[in-house]
């Protein structure tokens, strides 16, 4: 196989943001001491001179209406370091690939990027991305130069992802959700609801588990646990919550020892089914208070 015949399988977004890390070439590593298997290449789009912005120190009058500013695009492609031999071999995969699969991989791998450049920076306002935030989604192949510099042999673009709730979200899915969310929302900013702390930390521990960080999701679970159980108790009476606190309850030695686990450096598969498990629950009850209250 020639230099000239090999080609690149990749993955690319684009984003009306910047994404945190400086725009560059990221080289990508399972474990160290092995080969590279991805080279994440990110670069900024219609983004404005720095030295032009940071120039501009003093408040300025703005007329009325102005027009909305334009705003940087971030393009990150994951290029797949194995190497397809020649374009007829990387037509058939392309042909055959799944693609929404494809995609869902390759932003896992960007958000541990991204979740690596925030423990880095120690920057909290870094956060992951999802599919329904992205302008743009294309898989294709390419020389490796050629799909690193943004051009490629062959690419498809993916149509837009819908937005939905996530599937341990406080509310269901679908259109219902949409109208229960924006009454939620509504509530909360009038003063009849309140968000509770438990539900934010509920969220964090259910990123944490769907980003595949295990030991974080389990020692994030035990916070929130502890949170719900104290913030849900002025609710027992509503919903039938008082069946599932004594349910949650009798959970509290399931996850004291997936967060002790998770302390010592690793969780075991008990572990991990029961941080789950827990976890839907503790969300199950948020979602009932939250109906009985709207």
């Amino acid at each position: 196989m020639t230099e000239q015949s090999r080609r690149f399988r990749f993955v690319q977004f684009e984003f009306p943001w910047a994404l945190g890390p400086e725009p560059g070439r990221y080289t990508i590593r399972e474990h160290l001491g092995e080969a590279p298997d991805h080279i994440l290449v990110l670069r900024m789009l219609g983004a404005a001179e720095r030295r032009r912005l940071a120039a501009r120190r003093r408040p300025r009058d703005v007329p009325p209406e102005p027009p909305p500013r334009a705003v940087p695009t971030a393009r990150a492609t994951l290029v797949d370091t194995a190497v397809l031999d020649g374009r007829a071999a990387a037509e058939d995969w392309l042909r055959e690939a799944d693609l929404e699969g494809l995609v869902a991989d390759a932003l896992a791998r960007l958000n541990r990027v991204l979740h690596a450049h925030r423990a880095a920076t120690a920057d909290p306002a870094v956060l992951p991305v999802a599919r329904s935030q992205a302008l743009v989604v294309r898989v294709g192949f390419g020389g490796g130069e050629r799909v690193a510099d943004g051009r490629w042999d062959s690419a498809r673009e993916l149509a837009a992802a819908p937005r939905r709730e996530s599937g341990g979200g406080i509310l269901p899915r679908g259109r219902a959700a949409s109208l229960r969310s924006q009454e939620r929302l509504a509530a909360v900013l009038a003063g009849r609801d309140a968000v509770l702390a438990c539900e934010e930390l509920a969220l964090r521990a259910r990123a944490d588990l769907d980003a595949g960080r295990l030991r974080e999701a389990a020692l994030q679970l035990r916070v929130a646990f502890e949170a719900a159980l104290a913030e849900l108790e002025p609710w027992r009476d509503q919903a039938g919550l008082a069946k599932r606190l004594e349910e949650l309850r009798e959970r509290r030695e399931e996850v004291d020892a997936a967060a002790d686990a998770a302390l010592r450096g690793g969780l075991d598969v008990e572990h991990i089914e029961a941080v789950e498990r827990v976890l839907g629950r503790v969300q199950a009850a948020l979602r009932a208070r939250t109906a009985a209250g709207l």
